[in-house]
């Protein structure tokens, strides 16, 4: 019995975070539990991601610190995810449209009443300051009351945070507002009590302004963080709801859930497959682009795979269930997406550590900066209270908790649309570093499976006799080789004769008598020991080993009858692909257990100049130590399981998605394809979020560093402007909304499709 702990991941979604200080505050608390061995918060998707060992804590304890911290753990989201969630956000959205409305509508006839009295407006004499002050006083406080109603969570959860001593966002937002009502209220009071010019003193418009418009900016925050998760809700709706399948010689409509392994399912054209299976019967072709990228329909016979979600095009088939619910290739897919678009990469760890001591630090800029002019600058108390609530207001820790997230999620799921799926944010940042790729092989760079390339006939037989006379004695062959020979021979759809004798000679090959006469299959060293002549035929033999196939010979009694050269044939794309990585200035090596012989034909074939030949399985990851030992960011593509542990060893393992399923677990990138075109693409996708990260974080950063010195009154030392409390919640909240438009973008970013030589550039790039 091992004594490993049994590590338990559980997803939380969390309401009540508004920016990077509360998710940092969230991460610190769930830490600190014992038991917790790693624990994620997610801004942009409002998740709690932790792994935790359920001997040493339970989720309620989890949820319990979660609460402690000031915000709501809401409902794990189980079975029909997507509705649950879709519908959370359409209602947070709907409610902040409401909000808006509510606050716009009483803000502006506000802000008309404060400014039109100072710049001269249409208003009734009744109205203005001078003429009536108490009624001008009294009448801001009334407009203002229902747009602080509506605003009410900033106070709240502000507050809340402030007494925790983990502030945050809506705590600069409850404290610079706060500021301006209390000492606006204090002002009526004045103009109450005589004081008639304490009039200028009123600051109902600030406030209402202010929280207007934030509410603006959160809306749409939350309008554009849905659209960075469409291409996982897309996903996540492709799936039918209901599914035929056949009992006891009746079709029977059930909800999807209720298909078991094993049911017969029956799908008709035009119809979505419901569950992963393998045909039983019938013939189709299959639309798979959801899962691979790819828009040309896939051939199903008896015996191929089909997957849920994917489009059956024009034929009806029955097939058996093998993975149904949560086990379907989509729901793994699904899972896999939303892990990286929850995870964070090793960029982001600045922006954490700015954001822990962010919202203190700008609270004790505010207050030191006010004071300083109130003191120092010889300036009044409305002077300095401006300072005060406009470097509390332009502070946005929500730039810094969005840049990272935001553009993850989008290149993950734009990645997942594309066949290509990157399993966390460490993979995606990893990938843009990458300066030589290792390629196995068979099944990588080849179809891994061998065929029929050559046939030389001799003697008067022509190349169809000579196959189908190889193939008869072949049929009871359970040698690779065989069966290529035997699959070739089916295609042609050659008649085969009857094996009345049947001997495997091993390491040389057969001996078949059939209808036709005996035959000696196999290799020279067979040829050789029965004595039959080869040599006038050894040039053409030499020449196909030369080109990296496997020369068989074919004999009849005692005279050679012809050639059949057998090989694991390149696929097209892999040449296109080689060439397209070289152009991007990677080192390209090719990794196999072949003959070094065999190993250098192929590599010539696809351009690779770099070949590690005759490598054992388990030698595979010390020659990816061996480059990564030269200082190189190495990625390994493989498909098998004896590529594993080179998968796990290289700084990223990228499989083939027709590969096994242990080669998916170890890799970080998953190709849905079965070819080497996605391997580009991946790592242009990684270039591609990378770069808008960092323009994320450049501009949040730049922005604060800017902002807050401006608001504190910097240009006012110099005879400049000083900011408006107004203009400092509108810069505010732009530049959440710029952060995450700019994430955005990437959803225009198409994959590298494969182009001539002339048509990309050092980069990999296409030249226009």
């Amino acid at each position: 019995m091992s004594d490993e702990p049994v590590i338990q991941e559980v997803t939380i979604p969390i309401a009540g975070m508004t920016c990077a200080a509360c998710s940092s505050r969230i991460e610190r608390v769930l830490s600190r539990l014992a038991g917790v061995k790693s624990a994620s918060v997610n801004l942009a998707t409002e998740k709690a991601f932790v792994e935790y060992d359920p001997a040493e804590t339970r989720l309620s304890l989890l949820k319990q610190a979660i609460i402690k911290a000031g915000y709501t753990p809401l409902e794990i989201e189980r079975g029909e995810q997507t509705d649950i969630d879709r519908d959370r956000k359409e209602r947070e959205i709907t409610v902040l449209k409401n909000k808006l409305l509510v606050a716009a509508i009483f803000t502006i006839p506000l802000f008309y009443l404060a400014m039109g009295d100072m710049l001269g407006w249409p208003l009734p004499v009744s109205l203005r300051a001078i003429a009536n002050p108490l009624v001008f006083a009294l009448l801001q406080l009334g407009l203002v009351v229902p747009v602080v109603s509506v605003g009410y969570r900033f106070y709240t959860v502000g507050f809340r945070a402030l007494l925790l001593r983990a502030p945050n966002m809506d705590s600069l937002i409850a404290i610079g507002t706060s500021a301006a009502l209390i000492y606006s209220i204090y002002s009526t009071m004045r103009i109450a009590a005589g004081d008639h010019m304490a009039h200028h003193e009123l600051y109902f418009e600030t406030v209402g302004v202010i929280i207007t418009l934030i509410l603006f900016g959160k809306t749409l925050e939350a309008v554009s963080k849905g659209r960075t998760s469409e291409a996982i809700k897309k996903l996540m709706g492709l799936a039918p709801r209901t599914a035929t399948i056949i009992s006891e010689g009746r079709e029977i409509t059930l909800p999807v859930d209720e298909v078991a392994v094993g049911d017969t399912v029956l799908v008709r054209p035009g119809e979505k497959i419901p569950v992963d299976g393998i045909v039983l019967e019938g013939f189709t072709a299959v639309d798979e682009a959801m899962l691979t990228g790819e828009s040309v329909p896939v051939d199903k016979k008896a015996g191929d795979t089909v997957f849920a979600a994917t489009l059956n095009s024009n034929g009806a088939i029955t097939f058996s269930a093998t993975r149904v619910g949560r086990e379907t290739t989509l729901a793994q897919i699904i899972r896999l997406v939303e892990h990286a678009q929850g995870s964070k990469a090793p960029i982001a760890a600045l922006a954490d550590t700015v954001s822990g001591y962010f919202v203190p630090v700008v609270c004790g800029i505010a207050l030191v900066s006010s004071l300083l002019w109130f003191f120092a600058g010889g300036s009044d108390v409305t002077f300095a209270l401006t300072i005060f609530i406009s470097v509390l207001v332009i502070a946005c820790p929500c730039a810094l908790g969005l840049a990272t997230p935001t553009a993850i999620m989008v290149g993950t799921g734009k990645g997942a649309e594309h066949g290509i799926l990157i399993k966390s944010g460490i993979a995606l940042e990893t990938a843009y570093k990458v300066e030589a790729i290792v390629l196995d092989k068979t099944g990588t760079i080849t179809y891994g499976k061998p065929e029929v390339t050559d046939i030389l006939p001799y003697g008067g037989y022509s190349c169809d006799e000579v196959l189908r006379l190889a193939a008869s004695a072949e049929r009871n062959s359970e040698h690779p080789l065989g069966a290529a020979i035997v699959r070739e021979a089916n295609a042609r759809m050659l008649q085969l004769d009857e094996a009345s004798a049947f001997e495997a000679i091993p390491g040389l090959g057969l001996s078949v008598t059939t209808s036709s006469g005996h035959f000696w299959i196999g290799n020279l060293k067979l040829m050789r020991e029965r004595r039959i002549i080869t040599e006038d035929y050894q040039d053409d033999a030499d020449a196909l080993a030369m080109q990296g196939k496997t020369p068989v010979f074919i004999a009849r009694d005692e005279s050679l009858i012809g050639l059949i050269a057998v090989a694991d044939v390149v696929k097209p794309s892999s040449i296109s692909a080689v060439k397209l990585l070289h152009q991007m200035g990677l080192r390209v090596a090719m990794i196999t257990g072949d003959n070094a012989r065999t190993a250098a034909a192929i590599a010539q074939q696809v351009g690779i100049d770099e070949v590690f030949a005759e490598v054992l399985p388990r030698d595979k990851a010390d020659k990816v130590a061996e480059l990564q030992s030269q200082g190189l960011c190495v990625a390994m593509v493989g498909d098998g399981i004896n590529d594993a542990p080179a998968l796990a060893q290289a700084d990223v393992g990228i499989a083939i998605g027709s590969g096994t399923d242990i080669a998916m677990e170890s890799a970080d990138i998953v190709l849905m394809r079965s070819d080497l075109s996605g391997v580009a693409s991946a790592i242009q996708l990684s270039k591609a979020t990378i770069r808008t990260i960092r323009q994320n974080l450049f501009w949040a950063f730049a922005y604060n560093t800017a902002g807050i010195p401006l608001a504190a009154g910097a240009l006012h030392i110099f005879g400049g402007p000083l900011l408006n409390p107004m203009f400092a919640a509108a810069a505010m909240s732009f530049s959440s909304v710029s952060v995450v438009s700019n994430a955005l973008r990437l959803r225009s970013f198409k994959p590298v499709i494969l182009y001539k030589t002339e048509e990309v550039n050092e980069n990999g790039t296409i030249v226009a």
